[in-house]
Protein backbone atom coordinates (compact mmCIF):
# COMPACT_ATOMS: atom_id res chain seq x y z
CA UNK A 1 0.00 0.00 0.00
CA UNK A 2 1.61 3.00 -1.05
CA UNK A 3 2.23 6.29 1.26
CA UNK A 4 -0.57 7.96 0.10
CA UNK A 5 -3.34 5.23 0.43
CA UNK A 6 -2.16 5.12 4.06
CA UNK A 7 -2.62 8.95 4.55
CA UNK A 8 -6.29 8.23 3.02
CA UNK A 9 -7.26 5.49 5.05
CA UNK A 10 -5.70 6.97 8.62
CA UNK A 11 -7.57 10.28 7.34
CA UNK A 12 -10.55 8.13 7.06
CA UNK A 13 -10.51 6.35 10.34
CA UNK A 14 -9.68 9.09 12.41
CA UNK A 15 -12.29 11.64 11.12
CA UNK A 16 -14.85 8.60 10.69
CA UNK A 17 -15.68 9.57 7.20
CA UNK A 18 -17.69 7.59 4.91
CA UNK A 19 -15.94 4.61 3.39
CA UNK A 20 -16.92 2.53 0.07
CA UNK A 21 -16.15 -0.47 2.00
CA UNK A 22 -18.03 -2.37 4.63
CA UNK A 23 -16.26 -0.99 8.00
CA UNK A 24 -13.47 -2.38 9.59
CA UNK A 25 -14.19 -4.74 12.08
CA UNK A 26 -12.81 -8.17 13.64
CA UNK A 27 -13.25 -10.87 11.05
CA UNK A 28 -16.62 -12.93 12.14
CA UNK A 29 -16.94 -16.74 11.75
CA UNK A 30 -19.87 -19.26 11.55
CA UNK A 31 -20.97 -22.70 11.41
CA UNK A 32 -23.47 -23.45 9.16
CA UNK A 33 -25.45 -26.56 10.36
CA UNK A 34 -29.58 -26.06 10.05
CA UNK A 35 -30.62 -23.73 7.52
CA UNK A 36 -30.29 -20.01 9.95
CA UNK A 37 -33.47 -18.75 11.43
CA UNK A 38 -35.57 -16.46 8.68
CA UNK A 39 -34.70 -13.04 10.43
CA UNK A 40 -31.89 -11.26 8.13
CA UNK A 41 -28.97 -10.18 9.73
CA UNK A 42 -26.20 -8.24 8.68
CA UNK A 43 -23.10 -10.16 7.80
CA UNK A 44 -20.80 -8.57 10.23
CA UNK A 45 -23.18 -9.47 13.07
CA UNK A 46 -23.35 -13.13 13.00
CA UNK A 47 -21.87 -13.91 16.23
CA UNK A 48 -18.85 -16.36 16.73
CA UNK A 49 -19.92 -19.94 16.90
CA UNK A 50 -17.05 -22.99 17.58
CA UNK A 51 -16.82 -24.92 14.85
CA UNK A 52 -18.04 -28.57 14.48
CA UNK A 53 -15.87 -31.41 13.85
CA UNK A 54 -15.69 -32.14 10.51
CA UNK A 55 -16.52 -28.96 9.20
CA UNK A 56 -15.11 -27.12 6.34
CA UNK A 57 -13.78 -23.28 6.66
CA UNK A 58 -14.43 -20.75 3.46
CA UNK A 59 -13.13 -17.38 3.53
CA UNK A 60 -14.56 -14.63 2.00
CA UNK A 61 -14.57 -10.83 1.67
CA UNK A 62 -17.40 -8.21 0.36
CA UNK A 63 -19.96 -5.75 0.63
CA UNK A 64 -23.34 -6.48 2.61
CA UNK A 65 -24.81 -8.00 -0.52
CA UNK A 66 -22.03 -10.18 -1.61
CA UNK A 67 -22.10 -11.35 2.67
CA UNK A 68 -25.70 -12.12 2.29
CA UNK A 69 -25.00 -13.96 -1.35
CA UNK A 70 -22.62 -16.14 0.55
CA UNK A 71 -24.73 -17.03 3.27
CA UNK A 72 -27.49 -17.72 0.71
CA UNK A 73 -24.63 -20.10 -1.38
CA UNK A 74 -23.37 -21.76 1.97
CA UNK A 75 -27.52 -22.61 3.16
CA UNK A 76 -28.11 -23.71 -0.11
CA UNK A 77 -24.69 -26.30 -0.43
CA UNK A 78 -25.96 -27.38 3.25
CA UNK A 79 -29.25 -28.37 2.13
CA UNK A 80 -27.96 -30.74 -0.66
CA UNK A 81 -25.21 -32.16 1.61
CA UNK A 82 -26.41 -31.92 5.38
CA UNK A 83 -23.64 -34.15 6.79
CA UNK A 84 -20.48 -31.16 5.87
CA UNK A 85 -21.01 -28.57 8.02
CA UNK A 86 -19.48 -25.49 6.89
CA UNK A 87 -17.57 -22.40 9.11
CA UNK A 88 -18.28 -19.12 7.33
CA UNK A 89 -15.48 -16.40 8.14
CA UNK A 90 -16.16 -13.24 6.84
CA UNK A 91 -13.63 -10.50 6.61
CA UNK A 92 -14.67 -7.01 5.80
CA UNK A 93 -12.57 -5.81 3.30
CA UNK A 94 -9.58 -6.57 0.85
CA UNK A 95 -6.85 -5.28 2.13
CA UNK A 96 -7.74 -7.19 5.88
CA UNK A 97 -8.74 -10.36 4.02
CA UNK A 98 -5.27 -10.70 1.89
CA UNK A 99 -3.48 -9.96 5.42
CA UNK A 100 -5.65 -12.88 7.02
CA UNK A 101 -4.55 -15.07 4.24
CA UNK A 102 -0.73 -14.61 4.05
CA UNK A 103 -1.04 -14.98 8.35
CA UNK A 104 -3.02 -18.00 7.65
CA UNK A 105 -0.33 -19.44 5.66
CA UNK A 106 2.79 -18.68 7.72
CA UNK A 107 0.98 -20.21 10.77
CA UNK A 108 -0.11 -23.08 8.90
CA UNK A 109 -3.72 -22.35 9.63
CA UNK A 110 -5.42 -21.54 6.49
CA UNK A 111 -8.81 -21.92 5.49
CA UNK A 112 -10.09 -25.18 3.06
CA UNK A 113 -11.70 -22.90 0.82
CA UNK A 114 -10.67 -19.38 -0.03
CA UNK A 115 -10.61 -16.44 -2.71
CA UNK A 116 -7.42 -15.66 -3.89
CA UNK A 117 -6.63 -12.97 -6.98
CA UNK A 118 -4.98 -14.70 -10.22
CA UNK A 119 -2.39 -11.87 -9.38
CA UNK A 120 -1.15 -13.75 -6.36
CA UNK A 121 -2.25 -17.69 -6.26
CA UNK A 122 1.16 -18.60 -7.45
CA UNK A 123 2.87 -16.54 -3.87
CA UNK A 124 0.70 -20.15 -2.74
CA UNK A 125 1.69 -22.62 -5.15
CA UNK A 126 4.96 -22.28 -5.66
CA UNK A 127 5.80 -23.01 -1.99
CA UNK A 128 3.12 -26.23 -2.57
CA UNK A 129 0.04 -24.52 -0.55
CA UNK A 130 -2.61 -24.91 -2.93
CA UNK A 131 -3.70 -28.38 -4.02
CA UNK A 132 -3.88 -28.19 -7.91
CA UNK A 133 -7.62 -28.43 -9.06
CA UNK A 134 -7.61 -30.28 -12.70
CA UNK A 135 -8.14 -33.97 -11.73
CA UNK A 136 -11.35 -32.68 -9.44
CA UNK A 137 -12.63 -30.83 -12.10
CA UNK A 138 -11.73 -33.37 -15.15
CA UNK A 139 -13.70 -36.11 -12.50
CA UNK A 140 -16.30 -33.21 -11.72
CA UNK A 141 -20.48 -34.60 -13.11
CA UNK A 142 -21.47 -31.21 -12.84
CA UNK A 143 -18.89 -28.99 -14.55
CA UNK A 144 -15.90 -29.00 -16.79
CA UNK A 145 -13.40 -27.04 -18.73
CA UNK A 146 -15.32 -26.42 -21.74
CA UNK A 147 -18.31 -24.87 -19.46
CA UNK A 148 -15.70 -22.03 -18.36
CA UNK A 149 -14.44 -19.12 -20.77
CA UNK A 150 -10.87 -20.42 -21.56
CA UNK A 151 -9.09 -17.12 -20.33
CA UNK A 152 -10.12 -17.01 -16.79
CA UNK A 153 -9.30 -21.07 -16.66
CA UNK A 154 -5.70 -20.10 -18.29
CA UNK A 155 -5.06 -17.01 -15.24
CA UNK A 156 -5.10 -20.02 -12.44
CA UNK A 157 -2.43 -22.70 -14.50
CA UNK A 158 0.67 -22.57 -12.60
CA UNK A 159 3.56 -25.07 -13.68
CA UNK A 160 0.85 -26.09 -16.34
CA UNK A 161 -1.61 -27.27 -13.59
CA UNK A 162 -4.81 -26.18 -13.09
CA UNK A 163 -4.80 -24.81 -9.17
CA UNK A 164 -7.67 -22.63 -8.54
CA UNK A 165 -11.24 -22.47 -9.95
CA UNK A 166 -11.89 -19.29 -11.28
CA UNK A 167 -15.13 -17.67 -9.32
CA UNK A 168 -15.40 -14.32 -11.59
CA UNK A 169 -13.71 -12.46 -13.83
CA UNK A 170 -13.55 -8.78 -15.23
CA UNK A 171 -11.75 -6.07 -17.19
CA UNK A 172 -11.84 -2.57 -16.54
CA UNK A 173 -14.87 -0.57 -17.80
CA UNK A 174 -15.48 3.17 -17.21
CA UNK A 175 -18.78 4.08 -15.15
CA UNK A 176 -20.53 7.32 -15.75
CA UNK A 177 -23.17 9.42 -14.49
CA UNK A 178 -25.95 9.74 -16.91
CA UNK A 179 -27.52 12.69 -15.22
CA UNK A 180 -24.22 14.67 -15.52
CA UNK A 181 -23.61 13.64 -19.25
CA UNK A 182 -26.93 14.78 -20.09
CA UNK A 183 -25.99 18.08 -18.45
CA UNK A 184 -23.36 18.95 -20.23
CA UNK A 185 -25.41 17.89 -23.43
CA UNK A 186 -22.79 14.90 -24.20
CA UNK A 187 -23.82 11.40 -25.87
CA UNK A 188 -23.04 8.49 -23.63
CA UNK A 189 -19.58 6.51 -24.06
CA UNK A 190 -19.99 3.64 -26.44
CA UNK A 191 -17.48 0.65 -28.28
CA UNK A 192 -16.17 3.40 -30.38
CA UNK A 193 -14.99 6.33 -28.34
CA UNK A 194 -11.38 6.97 -28.40
CA UNK A 195 -8.77 8.52 -26.66
CA UNK A 196 -9.70 11.98 -27.48
CA UNK A 197 -13.05 11.30 -26.76
CA UNK A 198 -12.58 10.02 -23.54
CA UNK A 199 -10.63 13.60 -22.96
CA UNK A 200 -13.17 15.48 -24.11
CA UNK A 201 -15.54 14.48 -21.75
CA UNK A 202 -13.82 14.31 -18.88
CA UNK A 203 -13.31 18.01 -19.79
CA UNK A 204 -16.76 19.40 -20.39
CA UNK A 205 -17.62 17.48 -17.60
CA UNK A 206 -15.04 18.90 -15.03
CA UNK A 207 -16.47 22.03 -13.38
CA UNK A 208 -16.38 24.67 -11.05
CA UNK A 209 -20.61 24.95 -10.07
CA UNK A 210 -20.29 27.12 -6.79
CA UNK A 211 -18.09 30.07 -8.45
CA UNK A 212 -15.22 29.89 -6.00
CA UNK A 213 -12.53 29.54 -8.36
CA UNK A 214 -11.90 25.27 -7.72
CA UNK A 215 -13.50 22.93 -9.50
CA UNK A 216 -15.53 20.64 -7.22
CA UNK A 217 -16.83 18.45 -10.41
CA UNK A 218 -13.96 16.40 -11.75
CA UNK A 219 -14.45 14.75 -14.65
CA UNK A 220 -12.62 11.75 -14.02
CA UNK A 221 -11.65 9.57 -11.22
CA UNK A 222 -8.71 7.15 -11.89
CA UNK A 223 -5.60 5.72 -9.74
CA UNK A 224 -2.41 5.07 -11.85
CA UNK A 225 -1.38 1.83 -10.72
CA UNK A 226 -0.02 -1.21 -12.79
CA UNK A 227 -3.47 -2.45 -12.99
CA UNK A 228 -4.93 0.97 -14.90
CA UNK A 229 -2.29 1.54 -16.61
CA UNK A 230 -1.23 -1.42 -18.02
CA UNK A 231 -4.14 -1.51 -20.51
CA UNK A 232 -3.05 1.99 -22.03
CA UNK A 233 -0.04 0.87 -22.30
CA UNK A 234 -1.20 -2.16 -24.52
CA UNK A 235 -3.57 -0.05 -25.87
CA UNK A 236 -0.53 2.22 -27.48
CA UNK A 237 1.77 -0.48 -28.58
CA UNK A 238 3.91 -1.12 -25.55
CA UNK A 239 4.33 -4.01 -22.82
CA UNK A 240 4.86 -4.62 -19.54
CA UNK A 241 7.44 -7.27 -19.32
CA UNK A 242 9.92 -8.70 -21.81
CA UNK A 243 8.73 -12.08 -21.95
CA UNK A 244 5.20 -13.16 -20.16
CA UNK A 245 5.78 -16.42 -19.63
CA UNK A 246 9.46 -16.12 -18.21
CA UNK A 247 9.60 -12.31 -17.45
CA UNK A 248 13.09 -10.69 -16.23
CA UNK A 249 12.23 -7.07 -15.80
CA UNK A 250 9.68 -4.26 -16.79
CA UNK A 251 9.95 -3.04 -19.83
CA UNK A 252 7.63 0.22 -19.52
CA UNK A 253 11.02 2.19 -20.75
CA UNK A 254 9.87 2.04 -24.08
CA UNK A 255 8.79 5.63 -26.39
CA UNK A 256 5.09 3.77 -26.47
CA UNK A 257 5.19 2.76 -22.72
CA UNK A 258 6.58 6.51 -22.23
CA UNK A 259 4.09 8.43 -24.45
CA UNK A 260 1.26 6.28 -22.38
CA UNK A 261 2.38 6.98 -18.93
CA UNK A 262 2.80 10.97 -19.66
CA UNK A 263 -0.38 11.27 -21.22
CA UNK A 264 -2.14 9.88 -17.84
CA UNK A 265 -0.02 11.80 -15.78
CA UNK A 266 -1.47 15.03 -17.99
CA UNK A 267 -4.96 14.45 -17.31
CA UNK A 268 -4.19 15.97 -14.03
CA UNK A 269 -1.25 17.67 -13.69
CA UNK A 270 -2.08 19.75 -17.13
CA UNK A 271 -6.20 19.27 -18.08
CA UNK A 272 -7.21 19.12 -14.09
CA UNK A 273 -9.81 16.33 -14.50
CA UNK A 274 -9.12 14.64 -12.14
CA UNK A 275 -8.66 15.50 -8.33
CA UNK A 276 -4.95 16.15 -6.88
CA UNK A 277 -3.87 14.08 -4.05
CA UNK A 278 -5.07 16.81 -1.14
CA UNK A 279 -8.30 16.11 -2.70
CA UNK A 280 -8.42 12.58 -2.92
CA UNK A 281 -6.95 12.30 0.67
CA UNK A 282 -10.33 14.54 1.26
CA UNK A 283 -12.98 12.22 -0.11
CA UNK A 284 -12.11 9.33 -2.49
CA UNK A 285 -12.54 8.83 -6.34
CA UNK A 286 -14.92 6.04 -5.23
CA UNK A 287 -16.80 8.19 -2.89
CA UNK A 288 -16.72 11.11 -5.56
CA UNK A 289 -18.48 8.80 -7.97
CA UNK A 290 -20.94 7.88 -5.77
CA UNK A 291 -21.79 11.29 -4.57
CA UNK A 292 -22.12 12.49 -7.80
CA UNK A 293 -19.28 15.03 -7.95
CA UNK A 294 -17.19 12.63 -10.73
CA UNK A 295 -18.39 12.00 -14.01
CA UNK A 296 -16.32 9.24 -15.11
CA UNK A 297 -14.55 6.56 -12.64
CA UNK A 298 -12.41 3.52 -14.11
CA UNK A 299 -13.65 0.45 -12.39
CA UNK A 300 -13.54 -3.72 -12.93
CA UNK A 301 -17.11 -5.27 -11.60
CA UNK A 302 -16.65 -5.25 -8.13
CA UNK A 303 -18.30 -1.81 -7.52
CA UNK A 304 -21.61 -2.44 -8.79
CA UNK A 305 -23.17 -3.83 -5.87
CA UNK A 306 -21.71 -0.95 -3.62
CA UNK A 307 -22.73 1.63 -6.57
CA UNK A 308 -26.13 0.06 -6.67
CA UNK A 309 -26.50 0.31 -3.07
CA UNK A 310 -25.17 3.82 -2.89
CA UNK A 311 -25.23 5.78 -5.67
CA UNK A 312 -28.61 8.09 -6.37
CA UNK A 313 -28.30 8.62 -9.33
CA UNK A 314 -28.47 6.83 -13.29
CA UNK A 315 -25.34 5.44 -14.14
CA UNK A 316 -24.09 3.11 -16.63
CA UNK A 317 -21.32 1.44 -18.17
CA UNK A 318 -18.88 1.31 -20.93
CA UNK A 319 -16.18 0.17 -22.23
CA UNK A 320 -12.30 1.79 -21.81
CA UNK A 321 -11.63 4.24 -24.80
CA UNK A 322 -9.65 2.39 -27.60
CA UNK A 323 -6.14 4.15 -28.82
CA UNK A 324 -4.42 2.28 -31.36
CA UNK A 325 -5.99 -1.18 -30.64
CA UNK A 326 -8.27 -2.27 -28.06
CA UNK A 327 -6.81 -4.32 -24.86
CA UNK A 328 -7.59 -4.54 -21.06
CA UNK A 329 -6.30 -6.38 -18.39
CA UNK A 330 -8.28 -9.55 -16.86
CA UNK A 331 -9.34 -9.69 -13.53
CA UNK A 332 -10.26 -12.74 -11.78
CA UNK A 333 -10.49 -14.19 -8.18
CA UNK A 334 -10.49 -18.18 -8.07
CA UNK A 335 -11.30 -20.56 -5.36
CA UNK A 336 -8.47 -22.13 -3.66
CA UNK A 337 -8.09 -25.09 -1.66
CA UNK A 338 -5.66 -25.34 1.52
CA UNK A 339 -3.21 -28.34 0.74
CA UNK A 340 -2.78 -28.72 4.63
CA UNK A 341 -7.03 -29.06 4.48
CA UNK A 342 -7.83 -32.51 6.29
CA UNK A 343 -10.89 -32.56 4.69
CA UNK A 344 -10.35 -32.07 0.47
CA UNK A 345 -13.05 -34.16 -0.84
CA UNK A 346 -15.83 -32.20 1.14
CA UNK A 347 -13.92 -29.26 0.38
CA UNK A 348 -14.35 -29.82 -3.18
CA UNK A 349 -17.70 -30.68 -2.98
CA UNK A 350 -18.43 -27.03 -2.15
CA UNK A 351 -15.97 -25.31 -4.52
CA UNK A 352 -18.06 -27.47 -7.11
CA UNK A 353 -21.49 -26.13 -6.26
CA UNK A 354 -19.98 -22.56 -6.01
CA UNK A 355 -18.76 -22.84 -9.39
CA UNK A 356 -21.93 -24.82 -10.76
CA UNK A 357 -24.43 -23.03 -12.65
CA UNK A 358 -26.84 -22.81 -9.06
CA UNK A 359 -24.24 -21.67 -7.35
CA UNK A 360 -22.60 -18.68 -9.67
CA UNK A 361 -26.25 -17.35 -10.43
CA UNK A 362 -26.67 -16.99 -7.10
CA UNK A 363 -23.73 -14.97 -6.53
CA UNK A 364 -24.23 -13.13 -9.76
CA UNK A 365 -27.51 -11.82 -8.32
CA UNK A 366 -25.06 -10.08 -5.53
CA UNK A 367 -24.09 -7.68 -8.52
CA UNK A 368 -19.84 -8.02 -8.11
CA UNK A 369 -19.10 -11.05 -10.35
CA UNK A 370 -19.05 -11.42 -13.66
CA UNK A 371 -19.53 -15.24 -13.55
CA UNK A 372 -17.15 -17.66 -15.47
CA UNK A 373 -19.58 -19.88 -16.69
CA UNK A 374 -20.80 -19.04 -19.74
CA UNK A 375 -24.05 -20.80 -19.67
CA UNK A 376 -24.28 -18.17 -16.21
CA UNK A 377 -23.09 -15.18 -17.91
CA UNK A 378 -25.64 -15.43 -20.78
CA UNK A 379 -28.41 -15.54 -18.15
CA UNK A 380 -30.62 -12.73 -16.67
CA UNK A 381 -28.75 -13.98 -13.21
CA UNK A 382 -25.63 -11.76 -14.59
CA UNK A 383 -27.88 -9.51 -17.37
CA UNK A 384 -30.63 -8.56 -15.09
CA UNK A 385 -31.55 -6.02 -17.70
CA UNK A 386 -34.01 -4.29 -14.64
CA UNK A 387 -31.09 -3.36 -12.61
CA UNK A 388 -28.23 -1.51 -13.23
CA UNK A 389 -25.54 -1.39 -14.98
CA UNK A 390 -27.79 -1.83 -17.67
CA UNK A 391 -25.00 -2.85 -19.96
CA UNK A 392 -23.65 -5.66 -18.07
CA UNK A 393 -22.66 -7.11 -21.14
CA UNK A 394 -19.70 -4.68 -22.09
CA UNK A 395 -17.87 -7.17 -19.37
CA UNK A 396 -18.35 -10.37 -21.74
CA UNK A 397 -17.72 -8.33 -24.68
CA UNK A 398 -14.36 -7.21 -23.10
CA UNK A 399 -13.49 -11.19 -23.01
CA UNK A 400 -11.37 -10.95 -26.79
CA UNK A 401 -9.32 -8.11 -25.26
CA UNK A 402 -8.07 -8.97 -21.92
CA UNK A 403 -4.43 -10.12 -21.35
CA UNK A 404 -2.80 -11.27 -18.35
CA UNK A 405 0.08 -10.09 -16.20
CA UNK A 406 2.55 -12.71 -15.58
CA UNK A 407 1.64 -15.50 -13.21
CA UNK A 408 4.68 -14.88 -10.75
CA UNK A 409 5.14 -15.92 -7.32
CA UNK A 410 6.24 -12.24 -6.58
CA UNK A 411 4.22 -10.59 -8.87
CA UNK A 412 2.40 -8.89 -6.47
CA UNK A 413 4.96 -7.53 -4.79
CA UNK A 414 6.31 -6.03 -8.47
CA UNK A 415 3.28 -4.64 -9.26
CA UNK A 416 2.52 -3.01 -6.28
CA UNK A 417 6.68 -1.42 -5.75
CA UNK A 418 5.45 -0.27 -9.81
CA UNK A 419 2.23 1.01 -8.72
CA UNK A 420 3.43 3.47 -5.81
CA UNK A 421 6.01 4.91 -8.25
CA UNK A 422 3.41 5.62 -11.08
CA UNK A 423 1.15 6.94 -8.72
CA UNK A 424 3.87 9.66 -7.96
CA UNK A 425 4.22 10.56 -11.46
CA UNK A 426 0.72 10.87 -11.74
CA UNK A 427 0.30 12.96 -9.15
CA UNK A 428 3.34 15.24 -10.42
CA UNK A 429 5.86 14.37 -7.54
CA UNK A 430 8.63 13.08 -9.76
CA UNK A 431 8.66 13.12 -13.61
CA UNK A 432 7.76 10.08 -15.64
CA UNK A 433 10.98 9.25 -16.71
CA UNK A 434 12.20 9.01 -13.13
CA UNK A 435 9.49 6.80 -12.15
CA UNK A 436 9.47 4.71 -14.75
CA UNK A 437 13.11 4.10 -14.01
CA UNK A 438 12.61 3.49 -10.45
CA UNK A 439 9.88 0.99 -11.14
CA UNK A 440 12.06 -0.89 -13.38
CA UNK A 441 15.10 -0.91 -11.17
CA UNK A 442 13.72 -1.49 -8.08
CA UNK A 443 11.37 -4.80 -9.06
CA UNK A 444 14.46 -6.75 -10.84
CA UNK A 445 15.71 -8.58 -8.00
CA UNK A 446 12.01 -10.19 -7.15
CA UNK A 447 11.56 -11.82 -11.19
CA UNK A 448 14.90 -13.75 -10.12
CA UNK A 449 12.91 -15.02 -6.51
CA UNK A 450 11.81 -18.65 -8.01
Amino acid sequence: MSFRKILIFLFCFVSACSAPTTPTVAPTRAVITPPPPTQETEATETPFVTPLPNSISFMVFGEPAEMEAYQILVDRFHEKNPNIPVELIRIPNQFAYRLRVDEDFVLGTPADVMLINYRRFAKFAYKRQLEPLGSYLEKSSVIQPADFYPQTLDAFRWQKQLTCLPQNFSGLVVYFNKELFDAANMPYPNETWTWDDFLDAAKKLTRDTNGDGKNDQHGLGTEANLVRVAPFIWQNGGEIVNNQANPTRLVIDSPAAKETMQWLSELLIKNRVVPDANEEILESFEMRFINGRIGMFINSRRGVGLYREKAKFDWDVAPLPQGKSQANLLQADGYCLAAASEHKESAWKLIEFASSPEGQAILARAGRMVPTLKQVAESDAFLEPQMKPSSSRVFINALDTLRLFPIHPYWWDIEEIAGENLERAFHGDIPVQEALDRAINVTIPFFSKR
